[in-house]
């Protein structure tokens, strides 16, 4: 029986569209403002010696010598969508600054709260796991268009559990959550993901929202969580 509901956000609970064309475009737009206004904040100026390694990649080992540049790297890394996690950290600093003034709400489906009420009602635990940050996810749903969600969620989870496509990261979350694996769902529309999650022991279900990505004979498919139906523990 499930007692737990882990679900993906982009392109599960949210549009895809809107966290390329909007969540991405407002990082990388704000990004040099935010830096000038943010950058020597402890928490900032700690994140930025991360993308040095990452710089001297792509530059046979020099470093950068200006902000421009380095405004230049995070930039092609966003447009990259690239799973960094100080990428992924700095972004949700600056989607908190979009977020907190109003000019950012975060997209979700219709019938998403209706779902995350249903579910509560019966029993059930709602979790995120996502590549974006815990602050990315709890921003999001804190400021949706359907209001403050997270009430709904009780566990967040992103990359520091490991990699979304490796079974061993959906085997961290079953432990985190000290619950066997198969007593968990997890709603994803990336068939890797939902494979490494089986592969964890979960049960899965794909969901097919933004794209035309059935996946014939391999996973059970929904196009909406209104046609979820959960038999509680």
């Amino acid at each position: 029986m499930i007692e737990f509901v882990l679900t993906d956000i982009e392109g599960t609970t949210t549009s895809i569209d809107f966290v390329h064309q909007n969540l991405f475009s407002y990082a990388s737009d704000k990004l040099e403002s935010f830096l000038f206004e943010h950058g020597e904040e402890a928490e900032i100026a700690a994140l930025l010696p991360s993308f040095m390694p990452l710089w001297q990649k792509k530059n046979k080992g020099h470093s950068w010598s200006s902000t421009a540049q380095l405004v230049t790297l995070i930039r092609d890394l966003i447009r990259e969508d690239s799973k960094d996690p100080a990428l992924k950290k700095l972004q949700g600093h600056i989607w908190r600054v979009g977020y907190e003034s109003g000019d950012v709400k975060g997209h979700v489906y219709d019938d998403v709260p209706q779902a995350f009420k249903r579910w509560q009602e019966q029993g059930l635990k709602i979790g995120i796991y996502s590549s974006g940050s815990v602050l990315a996810q709890r921003l999001l749903f804190g400021h949706s268009v359907a209001g403050d969600l997270n009430s709904y969620i009780s566990a967040n989870f992103d990359t520091q559990v490991g990699a979304k496509r490796e079974p061993s990261s959906y085997s961290n979350i079953s432990t985190a959550l000290k619950l066997p694996p198969e007593h968990i769902l997890f709603l994803s529309d990336i068939a890797e993901e939902l494979q490494a999650a089986q592969q964890a022991g979960m049960k899965v279900l794909h969901l097919a929202r933004d794209r035309n990505s059935i996946i014939p004979g391999k996973f059970d498919s929904v196009s909406r969580f209104s046609d979820i139906k959960i038999n509680a523990k």
